[in-house]
């Protein structure tokens, strides 16, 4: 014969099962709050280190968000210039927004978004550009710079002195090693597109290609080791003169 739990047992399981909904709760509002709050004190960190090293960021003040799955940091007009040793006139990269996401379970990478326009210079060139979706992906290590980047891209349109190109979609990766031997990669670099609309056929034998190219991949491989050091040209003498390929 089936007993129904008397009263007091059954009030006592109702609470011990809302403490521990009360208890999960508060842990993952706690989760939230630290990583937002790391998120935050990361970016200020890397403003700081620009600054310092001559570089100009603006931005408006940042916006934490993106809870219950999900940390992200917004920050609205962002506008990133400084000077470089190989580029005459320096460097500018403006984008509307930016937002920075590190979400469950993936705590261990960081998702830079870049929705809207963003517009770069290069010396002279000016080369506005969007797209659909745009992003990348960084492994977030305590301590030390990320050693990777994988990027890609949802209709990429780019605006620049030739005219407009739009690739239907494209990727980007980049992996480093600082303690890669002669027989080693040092830097590693890979670039595919598919469906890539240029903004005219280009003279001579390229005009071969017509507007059109279906896609396109690219792969280059620095070998180590890399010297250290701040100026770029002598960084590139001594890794040469280091048998270098």
């Amino acid at each position: 014969m089936d007993r129904k739990p008397p009263r007091r047992l059954r009030r006592n399981l109702l609470l011990a099962g809302l403490a521990t909904l009360l208890a999960l709760g508060g842990g993952h509002t706690l989760l939230w709050r630290t990583m937002a709050a790391e998120l935050e004190a990361g970016w200020r960190d890397w403003a700081a280190l620009r600054r310092s090293q001559g570089w100009r960021v603006d931005t408006a003040p940042p916006v934490r968000g993106g809870w219950p799955l999900a940390a992200t940091l917004t920050l609205d007009r962002v506008r990133l210039e400084g000077a470089t040793a190989t580029l005459p006139g320096g460097m500018t990269f403006s984008t509307d927004r930016l937002v920075l996401r590190v979400a469950l379970p993936r705590l261990d990478r960081l998702v830079v978004e870049l929705p809207g326009q963003q517009r770069l210079r290069l010396g002279a060139a000016e080369l506005p550009f969007t797209a659909d979706a745009l992003q990348a992906v960084l492994p977030l290590q305590r301590g030390t710079p990320p050693s990777s980047l994988e990027a890609s891209a949802e209709r990429l349109r780019i605006g620049s002195p030739l005219g407009g190109f739009e690739l239907r979609s494209a990727r980007l990766s980049l992996a480093g090693s600082a303690s890669a031997t002669e027989e080693e990669a040092a830097l590693a670099f890979s670039f595919g597109a598919e469906g890539v609309e240029l903004p005219s056929a280009p003279a001579g034998a390229a005009g071969a290609f017509g507007r059109r190219v279906e896609s396109v991949a690219a792969e280059l491989m620095f070998s180590g080791p890399v010297p250290p050091g701040r100026v770029p040209a002598q960084r590139a003498e001594a890794w040469r003169d280091g048998g270098g390929t």
